[in-house]
């Protein structure tokens, strides 16, 4: 046998061997792929999501400091912007002395009310005394007039015993109408200070309205976290509702959308590993916490409507919520909402 020829006959032996071995490793290789697919639900259609909160100001007004910049760290409660608050505070002064004015009144219409209340014994008591004199008259008339009709005394202390009765009678109906005088000066006087009472509740509540708008001038963190996107400048004019800027919180999960088809075998509280782009050779670990109550569709600007006549079906995805609960800490803590992530559910 020639030199040449054993070279050959190698090669023939190798390339089936190199074949079966490909072939071997290739099976392998797809039985595992098989046999993770048997027990896990997997989605690259995912991605981190967290409270993004938007600040925007409750009054209008020009910026007089603004004290936070893009991607600076803030505290619940940190003052970031201020407002130019001269023109609250004139409210604030102005509501303040219409409720000092509503309570001076209402101490002049409780003083008339104590005067009224003064006036009331006095006209009982001089309604008393009238019926005294007038029960007096009437007995001393009486016997006037006896007296007279047996012709015992004369016509003048007759008259004049008729006179004194007469005055009686007249001073009891001024003393009654004095009485009802003062009964409806007690009434409007009474009225007065429910008038007055009620205006200070109302001066009250817009000196409070007053001071919250003040407050508002002072516009503070909600919540701890990072500022992002700021649009405002020193001495700008803002105005209601005006995005200024947003703060991000630490607070941060994957929102994974599946296959309608692969959520039959999702469960909460399965575990998933979480793989995120940007640290691919650092997975996480998480957990499913709850499903979407609508397909990603649903909310849609134009969601698809089925009922048009021209049908087309289409796997529908379902929004699954899953927190991270383990993995690198500094991976954690590197994390930002919007980075593309792929989940796997174990389904086991």
């Amino acid at each position: 046998m020639t030199t040449e020829a054993k070279p050959k006959r190698s090669r023939k032996i190798i390339f089936p061997i190199i074949m079966i071995v490909v072939v071997v490793v290739g099976g392998i290789f797809g039985f595992n792929k098989w046999n993770y697919a048997q027990h896990h639900a997997s989605t690259d259609d995912a991605q981190l999501t967290g409270n993004i909160n938007p600040i925007s100001p409750r009054v209008s007004g020009f910026v007089k400091e603004l004290r936070v910049d893009d991607y600076q760290k803030v505290k619940k409660g940190d003052t970031m912007v201020i407002l130019d608050d001269r023109d609250l505070k004139i409210k604030v002064e102005q509501a303040q002395a219409a409720l000092d004015d509503a309570k001076a009144g209402l101490g002049v219409s409780e003083a008339n009310v104590g005067a009224t209340q003064s006036g009331f014994a006095t006209a009982t008591d001089a309604i008393k005394s009238a019926q005294v004199r007038l029960d007096q008259a009437q007995i001393d008339f009486d016997r006037t007039n006896a007296l007279y009709n047996d012709k015992a005394i004369t016509r003048r202390e007759y008259d004049n015993a008729k006179t004194a009765l007469d005055a009686a009678k007249t001073d009891l109906e001024t003393q009654k109408t004095r009485y009802t005088t003062v009964q409806k000066q007690y009434d409007a006087s009474s009225s007065t200070t429910k008038v007055s009472m009620s205006t200070i509740a109302q001066r009250q509540a817009d000196l409070d309205y007053a001071k919250l708008q003040l407050s508002y001038a002072y516009i503070l963190a909600p919540v701890s976290g990072t500022v992002s996107q700021k649009n405002v400048q020193p001495g700008q004019l803002v105005q209601i509702g005006q995005p200024l800027f947003s703060v991000v919180d630490s607070s941060i999960w994957v929102v994974a959308n599946f296959k309608e088809t692969q959520v039959e075998d999702i469960r909460i509280g399965q575990t998933v590993e979480v793989d995120i782009d940007a640290f691919s050779d650092k997975p996480l670990h998480g957990k499913v916490v709850d499903f979407s109550a609508a397909t990603g569709a649903k909310f849609a600007l134009l969601p698809p409507d089925n009922a048009t006549g021209n049908f087309v079906k289409i796997v529908q995805r379902v929004p699954v919520k899953i927190i991270i609960d383990g993995g690198d800490k500094d991976v954690i803590k590197a994390l930002r909402p919007g980075m593309s992530v792929s989940v796997a559910v174990d389904t086991k």
